[in-house]
């Protein structure tokens, strides 16, 4: 019953709600900008019309029939090696350390190392053996075994733990532990 109630308001004079604004007067659109030709700088541009753009120019096309162009294969020379030389003529990378049994055909079979990197290995023994004895194992001990930056070792030292393994006992002691043998 409230439906009509509402239809009723809603329609109540509905045409001459219409008609009224219909007549009334609708507001005008901005005028548009007037265009303004592009001032051109070289004379020779103004004289170039859409037509002259698509025609063929002889001598042009001459000009460019006589044109050699020979490409060589950059893939095809060998790959560059790690070994970056410096200014001393010296090799500006180190052997690595140990290597991984495995396939041979796995990453862990690097031979050289640029100075300044480790590899994924290196790093997770440099930092456990740091963990397990830190003062054998210092920072100025670990930059100078894998040539790494002092500034970056101590970093690395401070912000990247290596794996934790914590053993969380249960709270109640009736539970049954099993015996390690």
């Amino acid at each position: 019953m409230g439906a009509r109630v509402v239809r009723m308001f809603r329609n109540f004079n509905l045409e001459n709600r219409v008609v009224r604004e219909i007549s009334k007067e609708k507001p005008r659109s901005a005028p548009r900008h007037k265009l303004t030709h592009p001032t051109t700088t070289d004379p020779g541009e103004a004289e170039i019309s859409s037509g002259a753009v698509h025609q063929k120019n002889d001598p042009l096309l001459l000009n460019l029939k006589s044109v050699y162009v020979e490409s060589k294969d950059e893939t095809a020379s060998p790959v560059k090696s790690l070994k970056e030389v410096s200014v001393d003529g010296e090799a500006k990378t180190r052997p690595m350390r140990f290597t991984l049994p495995g396939d041979s055909h796995s990453l862990a079979n690097v031979e050289n190392i640029p100075h300044g990197k480790l590899t994924i290995m290196e790093a997770l023994k440099a930092l456990s053996s740091h963990q397990s004895q830190p003062q054998t194992w210092t920072s100025q001990r670990i930059s100078e075994e894998y040539s790494l930056n002092l500034k970056e070792t101590k970093s690395l030292l401070e912000f990247f733990v290596p794996f934790q393994i914590q053993i969380i006992r249960p709270q109640i002691s009736n539970v049954k532990q099993l015996k390690a043998s």
